[in-house]
């Protein structure tokens, strides 16, 4: 019997698919282009040295703990652009540097690989550079000073004390919600295209939701997480605001504040680090939703957001196990014969 007509017996699928992992993680960053263009539109060159030194760190550790053949499926470079996206625009280029060197090795290969991790890489980059250093990356550029010039220490020599520029510090809209009461808060529609202070990926919300229709047209996106996300926190915070308009902001500010819709469309999403079935999807998002406003209004930061994430991270295996359908010609649990 030839080779060629020798029966081969495999695992499914049978079939490849039109659509494969190099594929969708590049796609991903072509959607994230247009949030990059805002980023740059808004901070000027500081958008590029921050997203650029965090993109670096991710590829480079990646690169050099797995074949160089490993970096070419685009998952470092997502990796280092979200965290360049949720750091503010006068973010020293070595500390970025290092939040995506550790957001890859900490985050994906010590736990082997693509797709065996269980926290967001990004995020958990961005929660070592919130302890490692809380100044710098909660030190919030002006919006409207002059394009070229650098929004903070960005060329900082590493291991040193990053400068503070006196004058080109402002509040974002979650610090004015939480701190002064909502008094002086942008409006929805300054929030909603970019003209407010907080990371770079945070302040134009319209980008980020044109992104993820991108994906969502595209079948390369869940859409149920975010969507559970924002409807949970339109409800939650909108019941607040019933209660004590005076206390709590409304559904709309809480929505477009802050780094809810980078987070709901491009972090929460993560099919390795998110429930992969519809109805645990559905209480990701919900659990996510939840503990952000909780967060928000009685936490002691501002922003909760990061710590949602990946605290519901965590309970993604669990979620899979207790969500996972009837397998077809199965009997129920407790049926009879």
């Amino acid at each position: 019997m030839s080779e060629q007509t020798r029966l081969r017996v495999s695992a499914s699928p049978h079939l490849a698919g039109p659509v494969d992992t190099p594929t969708v993680m590049w796609s991903v960053v072509a959607s994230l282009v247009p949030v990059l263009c805002a980023a740059v539109w808004f901070f000027g060159p500081s958008a590029l040295l921050v997203v650029a030194g965090a993109t670096a760190g991710a590829v480079l550790t990646e690169a050099a703990f797995k074949k160089a053949t490993a970096v070419r499926d685009g998952s470092a470079a997502i990796t280092g652009v979200l965290l360049g996206l949720c750091l503010p625009a006068g973010m020293p280029c070595w500390m970025a540097f290092v939040g995506g060197a550790f957001g890859i090795g900490a985050g994906k290969l010590l736990f082997g690989g693509l797709g065996q991790n269980i926290f967001n890489p990004a995020l958990l980059g961005r929660a070592f550079l919130q302890a490692a250093f809380p100044l710098a990356i909660t030190t919030w550029p002006k919006t409207g000073l002059p394009w070229s010039s650098l929004r903070g220490d960005n060329l900082a020599f590493p291991f040193t004390s990053p400068q503070v520029i006196d004058g080109t510090t402002a509040a974002t809209p979650l610090g004015v919600m939480k701190f002064e009461g909502g008094v002086g808060l942008p409006s929805v529609m300054d929030m909603l295209f970019g003209r407010t202070g907080g990371s770079l990926g945070e302040t134009c919300d319209a980008m980020i939701l044109l992104g993820g229709a991108y994906l969502v047209l595209r079948g390369l996106m869940n859409w149920r997480p975010p969507v559970a996300i924002f409807l949970t926190v339109a409800v939650f915070s909108g019941i607040l605001h019933a209660i004590d308009g005076a206390l709590y902001q409304g559904p709309l500010p809480m929505l477009f504040s802050g780094g809810l819709t980078l987070g709901a469309v491009y972090m929460a999403t993560d099919p390795v680090t998110s429930p992969i079935t519809p109805k645990g999807s559905w209480i990701f998002g919900i659990g996510i939703g939840v503990l952000v406003v909780l967060i928000r209004v009685w936490g002691g930061l501002p922003e909760g957001v990061m710590y949602a994430i990946l605290f519901m991270n965590a309970f993604t295996p669990f979620i899979n196990r207790a969500t996972q359908p009837r397998v077809l010609g199965a009997a129920t649990k407790g049926a009879t014969s």
